[in-house]
């Protein structure tokens, strides 16, 4: 398990269920990406962001938190098969999918939608 970064302090003010999910999904990322560097930028405080460079263009998901809920949100998800009709959203790039309770996570989708996102920058 790799350590909690500093950046991640704003999920101390959250829910305690809801931080403890937030952790969940983003140790479920790195398990499907270890080599991901994740991000915290100034202008999304309160969602860290996954990717394969410190830039925004080369993240492909991220983690949000809300008062009672986490989105996991994918930076291209307009482009990604949805099968499931999970995911949320209408504008032209990004879609997500709430999770409420760490039981949203056992649903079979939520991988295969992650390693979607992840393939476009697994082929470049």
């Amino acid at each position: 398990m790799r350590k909690q970064p500093p950046q991640l302090d704003f999920l101390s003010a959250c829910d305690p269920a809801v931080a403890s999910l937030a952790l969940a999904l983003r140790e479920m990322l790195l398990e499907e990406a270890p080599d991901a560097v994740e991000k915290v930028f100034a202008n999304h405080p309160s969602a860290v962001w996954f990717g394969f460079s410190e830039k925004m263009k080369d993240m492909f998901c991220y983690v949000a938190v809300a008062s009672r809920h986490v989105n996991l949100g994918f930076c291209w998800g307009a482009s990604l098969p949805d099968p499931n009709h999970m995911l949320e959203g209408d504008g032209k790039r990004m879609r997500h999918v709430k999770f409420r309770s760490e039981r949203d996570m056992e649903r079979a989708f939520v991988r295969r939608y992650v390693r979607a996102a992840i393939k476009p920058f697994r082929e470049a």
